[in-house]
């Protein structure tokens, strides 16, 4: 396996890019970006400079992912999906001079292992989403978002619960706070808002 980078792509000579990793048509790599193995850039992607991407993680077309963020293993990125990192954003300052680089100072998204982000979604600046989350669609993520949340809306609130197959889990019958996921049987526990999977069951 080798790295496959489209003519048409612009990947800075300082970025590291892991064996396998695909980069498609238009998708920019800014400067000393790092990718893990196996990863996909869709077209028109961005990486802004320093972002930290895990192994098997894919951005789809026209997602925007700006420094300093880092994503885990496994995370999806759906198309046209934006992690911001400005807190107050302005062009300009106070004076009406053109803000540089040094005049503000950035703050990445985290998302963890496994965790999806829906098309169009937008995650605000620090915001960190837990592993095997889902956020859906069109949500903006403003707060952190739990281990295994299913979150929706604007601002994006928690509606559900998934597991690693991303399908909604539900609620055991007559086992409060106990929940299985429909298609793999995975069984986790709710306590005080907080999701954790049990461990697999030896045979």
């Amino acid at each position: 396996m080798s790295v496959r980078i489209q003519p048409s792509s612009q990947v800075d000579e300082t970025a590291d890019l892991g064996e396998g990793t695909t980069v498609w048509d238009l998708a920019q790599i800014r400067e000393e970006a790092r990718l893990g193995r196996g990863c996909v850039v869709g077209r028109g992607a961005y990486v802004g400079p320093g972002v930290r991407i895990g192994d098997n993680v894919k951005l789809q077309n026209h997602a925007l992912v700006y420094e300093p963020a880092v994503l885990g293993d496994g995370v999806f990125i759906g198309p046209a999906a934006v992690l911001t990192n400005d807190f107050h954003p302005r062009a300009v300052d106070p004076e009406g001079r053109l803000k540089r680089g040094g005049d503000w100072e950035a703050a990445g998204v985290v998302v963890e292992e496994g965790a999806s982000l829906g098309a169009r979604s937008v995650c605000v600046a620090g915001v960190r989403v837990g592993r095997w989350a889902l956020v859906a669609a069109g949500a903006v993520v403003s707060r952190d978002v739990p281990d295994f949340a299913l979150v929706a809306g604007v601002p994006a609130r928690r509606i559900g619960w998934v597991g690693r197959a991303g399908v909604r889990l539900t609620e055991r019958d007559g086992e409060p706070g106990v929940w299985e996921c429909p298609r793999t049987g995975a069984l986790h526990d709710e306590k005080e808002g907080t999701l954790t999977e049990r461990a697999p069951q030896s045979s």
